[in-house]
């Protein structure tokens, strides 16, 4: 559809003259039946094109962009060409050598190894060097689909016809061989200066076929790589040696034991993964054909493939063991081609979108497809043999062999989720399909890992592998793999959507060392993801103990399944886990997980090391205390709604602190006092610390806003609605101590209710006063409305906060793992000292925005993924030129979005630079107004990303010291004064990321929390934070302060440039600052000693000590 090409359409008809001379349109007289008939199907069409061509043809023109970036330029492809020529004829000189046999190495010099597990030692043949009797380019380079950023150029060696013997195919003569020649080439090559180094590798990990990789000396070594494939002339081999019911390996050879039927072939177990290798290398130049016949029918055809490997790049598909690489991408384009599901006119945008419809809809698993002349009889005898079948042209060979139906199905997901943001307006799908990187870490809810991979050798003697083994050659990780798999998938079933694994990076060693054993290679990664609702559950209920599938029940779980008797009368076996808490109960499935390996596989707990929840470990609890604060808090509302004896009606009960959402760090604890540790106050009765005692515990104000119904009696004058507030507030208090005997302590602004051992500040709004605020009247007696700060704050408190709470509280009843993210996040964030300047709601709307607009992933279901997620998201959005658009409850249309960026772009300059919207708050952002500055938010950025390199690398690699707490401690280098204080007088000192070596009484008594009633301590006392304000409103214009809430006890300060250019003398501005008179002219700067010593006397008995950490006030 080359819709940019064509000419518009003419709205009225015309009838040209003659072709000389000039066109004169005259207004067609429709008649009136003509004037209002319906809209052909042909005009629909094209204004549903219209309507979606935006959207597709900005993303055509992004992807044209991104195919000009991944070619290879003229001059890389002159460089290539000549390095190919150098080769080449260094190849053709390879010296002959005499026969000796295979397993006599006699004739290599000692310096080059043969890249070849020799397991078993020996096997029969004959052997001698001699130069090929072809090279030729196979692969993506001649095809034209090489793409950067590692571009690999293929050659094919043949091996003389007379090295080779047609029996070669049995026991591992051939591929003996071809890596024997291999290692008679490198011998050859290792003397030219004309080859910068030499490594061996294996063709997707598969260690049967090695291969020689040379780069270009000097600077263009890392340019592109050349693979080096030694290879049998074609046809060397009859194909139908290679059925996959064929065995090519014999037991007797592989075991070395004589076998009671020695001799007898029927019996032998088929070898079809040994065959598929062998045949791999007798077809690449004929697969080269069949792919240039039809890249040159379809002119799109390169540019769809590089962006189908670009596509399976960004989702790690394309490398290592059992990867769907670029080659199954191209094959996979000629069979959509062939059988016309795409036409040769399409350009790539439509070549990608078809192929990732294709995957999605298409299960190649249950029905292979087939390239083949005759495909229907081709694909079923691979069905047994494969779990993933794509036969070749020439029909004898399976090119998905290696695959597993794991990494099948994680690549239908892929295609399917990219399926569903590819057509929605208000995702960026570019960014989505073609940009973000999805390392299984970020994109997996919880990753484990298979450790000492040696010990899958007694997972295959327990699985009872041996012929699977002999197949494989020996690789024990790639045999026991498929079998561990369908295990995990059997005992996870309902509590996954989806399981994956990592592919095993191909192998390289120098060509003077010994091929590496199988367990040399990194631990096998496994990502699940979970299904929120069922992923947690304690109980596996299995069938009815008399059911026929009880054993087989029996026989998956072992000594775990018993039996149970069930409420409705039912006795069923079941599995019941261990699990109390919140926390426990989402590694359910890491006791699955350890459970089945070790009992089926031989898999001890000591090999499995899961990353799922590492990183929940910094907030361990939590989750559970903050239903305890929604529970009492509803009890409260309930209370509220049903007092009677007011004289006017509450309209509404609404929460508005994190704490009701489930978002708060460490949500309030109820408490129960210790009154030895206080004394009484005499006239309010209160309970304040006795002198010399620590501070006490600090009580958090969990903020409650009541609205009152509005009346004609409400007075327009805004004292008079204070006045008439605190009457409620006193009112509301004496109902409640009547009726409920709660403590209540009045005050003109709030009303605090002590219940539960909790305390809740409950606020009266008149939802008429923020507009009383803004009206005043002019010394004419002019009403005039001006909005003010007063009254924002007012609507802030009162309308917006309840709002977002209630609406993130109902985000967190639909993902469960929302508030736990967030509280994550805040840690994170308060740790790093920027939980002033990223405030508590700006972070819940980040997190929110994760999971309601997760593409191109999926809703988190874990804390640490959504984490790693907000880390990235932090780090890499463009906040200068984009919106962040937070979808709350699905309110905004496309239209919206359209209006959103539109209104940013227009006035970005007045608006915040960190720019958040919501369906209420479209224009402004209100969350973002007052902070982060641009300084804060880039010092902000870079520590974000600083930290998702180090803990994303804490995660993956097991072999370095664990603690993932590194990235919650902040690096104080950057900041020039660090007040340190007194831990005695820091009353959330528990909650600090390293808890205190020695604690502190804080007048609580363990035990449930206290009866209605009793007296009241001082409510919302922090020192810390009391002294961190007044060091604001002293020095806020000198420097700018930092503290970690959450039991921080350093208080770290950072000077204002500005502030220290000296300015002239004036008497009302002496405060903190020393005269410096030069001749004739008097300046003052701040005097920073002076400046350091207040704040030691403004903190005396907080402050320990202040540090000056530079001497940076010379500026």
């Amino acid at each position: 559809a080359h819709y940019e090409n064509e000419a518009p359409v003419k709205a009225k008809r015309s009838k040209a003259d003659h072709a000389g001379e000039e066109v004169v349109y005259h207004p067609v007289k429709l008649s009136r039946n003509d004037l209002y008939r319906p809209p052909t199907a042909e005009e629909l069409n094209q204004l549903k094109e219209a309507e979606s061509l935006f959207h597709c043809s900005l993303l055509k023109m992004q992807m044209e962009e991104l195919l000009k970036e991944v070619a290879l330029s003229e001059r890389r492809k002159r460089q290539i060409d000549s390095f190919i020529q150098t080769v080449t004829k260094l190849i053709q000189t390879v010296p002959d050598s005499p026969e000796v046999e295979v397993s006599d190495l006699s004739w290599l010099s000692g310096a080059v190894k043969v890249p070849f597990l020799l397991v078993p030692k020996t096997t029969k043949g004959k052997f001698h060097m001699a130069p090929p009797s072809s090279i030729d380019l196979i692969g993506s380079y001649p095809l034209g689909t090489c793409t950067k950023p590692n571009v690999m150029v293929d050659l094919a060696v043949t091996i003389p016809n007379d090295v080779l013997h047609p029996k070669d195919v049995l026991n591992q003569r051939y591929p003996r061989k071809r890596a024997l020649y291999l290692a008679g080439l490198a011998q050859h090559l290792a003397s030219s200066s004309d080859i910068g180094t030499m490594q061996y590798s294996c063709l997707h990990g598969n260690r049967l076929r090695p291969v020689l990789l040379l780069t270009p000396p000097g600077k263009d070594s890392s340019s592109f790589t050349l693979r080096v494939h030694a290879c049998p002339a074609p046809g060397f081999f009859k194909p139908s040696r290679f059925h996959p019911q064929r065995n090519n390996i014999r037991t007797e050879w592989y075991t070395g034991l004589q076998t009671s039927q020695s001799g007898k072939i029927s019996s032998e177990p088929p070898t079809p993964h040994y065959n598929s290798s062998v045949l791999g290398d007798l077809l690449p130049r004929a697969h080269l054909q069949f792919l240039s016949a039809v890249s040159s029918q379809c002119s799109a055809f390169t540019d769809g493939v590089a962006l189908l490997k670009v596509w399976l790049r960004q989702r790690e598909l394309d490398q290592g063991t059992g990867c769907f690489n670029g080659f199954l991408a191209s094959m996979l384009l000629a069979y959509l081609l062939i059988t016309h599901r795409i036409s040769n006119s399409m350009t790539a945008y439509q070549l990608l979108r078809n192929a990732l419809n294709f995957l999605a809809s298409t299960d190649l698993t249950v029905n292979g497809i087939s390239l083949a002349k005759d495909p229907d009889s081709t694909a079923v005898k691979f069905h047994d043999a494969f779990q993933v079948v794509f036969v070749d042209p020439s029909g004898h060979l399976n090119m998905c062999a290696d695959i597993t139906a794991c990494t099948y199905k994680q690549l239908q997901h892929e295609a399917s989720l990219s399926m569903q943001f590819w057509d929605n307006p208000t995702v960026d799908g570019f960014q989505c399909l073609l940009m973000t990187p999805k390392p299984m870490i970020r994109t997996s809810d919880h990753v484990f890992q298979l450790c000492e991979l040696v010990k899958l050798q007694s997972s295959c003697k327990k699985l009872n592998l041996l012929s699977e083994l002999m197949d494989h050659s020996g690789d024990y990780i790639h045999t026991a793999l498929p079998f561990i798999l369908s295990l995990l998938q059997q005992g996870l079933s309902q509590r996954i959507h989806l399981l994956t694994h990592s592919l095993s990076p191909d192998p390289k060693w120098s060509v003077e060392s010994e091929a590496p054993k199988h367990k040399a290679q990194p631990p096998l990664s496994f990502g699940l993801l979970l299904r929120a609702e069922l992923s947690s559950t304690v109980l596996d209920r299995g069938p009815p103990a008399d059911s026929p599938k009880a054993a087989e029940f029996r026989q998956l779980w072992g000594p775990r399944s018993e039996l149970r008797r069930f409420q409705d009368g039912d006795i069923t076996e079941a599995v019941l886990w261990h699990g109390e808490s919140i926390c426990q109960k989402r590694l359910v499935p890491k006791q699955i997980i350890t459970h089945l390996l070790q009992l089926h596989a031989d898999i001890p707990e000591s090999c499995v090391r899961y990353v799922g929840a590492m990183v929940d470990d910094v907030i361990k609890t939590g989750s559970e205390e903050s239903l305890v604060v929604v529970q009492s808090y509803d009890d409260l509302s309930r209370k509220l709604w049903r007092l009677e004896g007011l004289p006017l009606t509450i309209t509404a009960v609404q929460g508005a602190h994190p704490a009701l959402r489930y978002t708060q760090v460490f949500p309030p604890r109820p408490l129960k006092l210790e009154y030895s540790f206080f004394d009484r106050e005499k006239t309010s009765r209160s309970l304040v610390p006795k002198e010399g005692k620590p501070c006490p515990v600090y009580i958090t104000p969990i903020t409650v806003i009541c609205h009152m119904e509005g009346s004609g009696k409400w007075p327009h004058d805004r004292l008079a609605i204070q006045h008439i507030r605190a009457a409620f507030h006193i009112q509301l208090g004496e109902l409640l101590r009547k009726h409920h005997n709660y403590t209540c302590r009045p005050c003109p602004t709030h009303l605090d209710v002590w219940k539960d051992g909790l305390v809740f500040r409950i606020q009266v709004a008149y939802h008429r006063e923020p507009q009383v605020l803004r009206e005043s009247l002019t010394a004419e007696g002019l009403l005039v409305v001006r909005d003010n700060d007063e009254a924002q704050a007012l609507e802030m408190a009162t309308i917006h906060k309840p709002l977002l709470t209630s609406t993130l509280h109902g985000l967190q009843q639909q993902h469960p793992c929302f508030g736990a993210a967030c509280r994550l996040v805040k840690r994170w964030l308060s740790a790093q000292l920027f939980s002033d300047d990223i405030t508590e709601d700006t972070a819940d709307l980040l997190v929110a925005s994760l999971f309601l607009q997760p593409a191109p992933f999926t809703a988190p279901s874990s804390p640490q993924v959504a984490f790693l997620r907000f880390l990235h998201l932090l780090s890499s959005f463009d906040w200068r030129n984009n919106p962040l658009i937070v979808n709350l409850n699905n309110q905004l249309t496309a239209v919206d979005y359209t209006e959103i960026k539109n209104g940013f772009m227009a006035t970005r300059e007045s608006l915040p630079v960190m720019f958040i919207a919501t369906p209420k708050d479209k224009k402004l952002s209100m969350w973002t107004k007052r902070s982060p500055s641009i300084q804060m938010l880039q010092r902000v950025i870079m520590v974000a990303a600083e930290s998702l390199k180090v803990l994303e690398h804490q995660l993956i690699d097991g072999s370095q010291k664990q603690d993932v707490r590194v990235i919650l401690r902040p690096p104080l280098e950057a900041y020039d004064v660090v007040i340190h204080l007194n831990p005695k007088q820091v009353p959330l000192l528990d909650q600090a990321v390293d808890p205190p070596a020695i604690t502190f009484s804080r007048g609580v008594m363990s035990g449930s929390a206290a009866q209605p009633g009793g007296p009241l301590p001082v409510i919302d006392y922090n020192p810390v934070s009391l002294y961190l304000g007044e060091l604001r409103e002293a020095f806020g214009d000198l420097a700018l302060f930092f503290c970690d809430p959450c039991g921080g006890t350093v208080i770290t300060v950072l000077w204002k440039p500005k502030a220290f250019i000296p300015t002239p003398f004036k008497t009302s501005q002496v405060s903190a600052r020393s005269v410096e008179v030069t001749g004739d002219e008097t300046k003052t700067v701040p005097n920073v000693e002076a400046i350091l010593e207040d704040f030691r006397i403004m903190g005396k008995g907080l402050v320990k000590s202040v540090e000056a950490r530079t001497e940076k006030w010379s500026f």
